[in-house]
């Protein structure tokens, strides 16, 4: 922020009508709060607390809050309204040391053998974003397989593999259907989700995405590559209710959505070569 003023009117954007991230705020309010190392004044945090709970801080609630940072504690005002009115929330001195202190307890209430090294450490599951992006993979998917497509996307994220799928499945409306029908013309590969849940639903609108990608093929060469099916569980791909289109071109087997080297690899050369045709 570039000053006091520049933060409040962000502030006050968030409250807007259009402009607020509902899910997030859905979030802060039903859950605890962990907030490390912020540099907060005065009335920056009690507004963000009372932004966050969507209602009065002295109102009993069921989460609380914590502010580890250098200075909080230090702020005679801010701490004499915190402990009159939100009693939920508590504060400690010095975020590094919180931190510190926060691994102790945790590492020494699990085994060694349950401490996961940050060598080890699983892919970050990042939500797509709500464009999407140019030179992104479409993934289509059954609602019910949302865990795996994560995994996949997360995958492909570490692999720097752009990538986009709908993750709020509102599935109603002329512009959502004019949207993903959007997507579908301008992205650069299409990955349909194959599963023993597409194969029980008869009627879905996946299986309108899948039909626009189809469309979209009518116009491409025979040799050109643009349906990259993958099955994420035990579903056999030659029984499975899909597309005759899809099995032409191989479904790859893919268990819980983890994308294998190999098919990852794929992908990029794919890029690679698409971006020498375009050159």
């Amino acid at each position: 922020m570039i000053s006091d003023e520049d933060m409040l009117e962000f502030v006050c954007a968030l409250q807007s009508e259009h402009l607020t991230p509902e899910k997030l705020f859905y979030e802060l309010e039903h859950n605890h709060l962990l907030i490390i190392g912020s540099s907060f004044s005065n009335w920056l945090a009690r507004l963000f607390l009372r932004m966050a709970k969507r209602k009065r801080l002295s109102d009993p609630r069921d989460v609380g809050e914590v502010l580890a940072d250098d200075h909080t504690d230090g702020d005679d005002r801010l701490m004499a309204f915190l402990q009159q009115v939100s009693v939920r929330t508590r504060v400690y001195t010095g975020a590094a040391q919180f931190v510190d202190e926060l691994h102790r307890r945790w590492t020494a209430r699990r085994k060694p053998a349950d401490v996961i090294s940050l060598g080890a450490a699983p892919n970050r599951v990042m939500p797509p974003e709500r464009e999407m992006p140019e030179n992104a993979v479409f993934i289509s998917y059954a609602r019910e397989d949302l865990a795996a497509v994560q995994k996949l996307k997360a995958g492909f994220d570490a692999a720097g593999i752009k990538t986009w799928f709908d993750m709020e499945r509102l599935e109603g409306g002329d512009d959502y259907d004019l949207k993903i029908r959007k997507n579908i013309a301008r992205c650069s590969y299409f990955i349909p989700v194959v599963s023993a849940n597409t194969d029980r639903r008869l009627e879905a609108y996946f299986r309108r995405e899948w039909s626009y990608a189809i469309d979209r093929t009518r116009n491409m060469a025979d040799d050109a590559l643009f349906l990259l099916p993958v099955c994420v569980d035990g579903t056999n791909p030659q029984a499975a209710r899909v597309p005759d289109k899809f099995k032409a071109v191989h479904i790859t087997q893919l268990p819980g959505g983890e994308p294998t080297a190999e098919f990852t690899g794929r992908l990029r050369s794919l890029f690679a070569e698409r971006g020498r045709d375009e050159a």
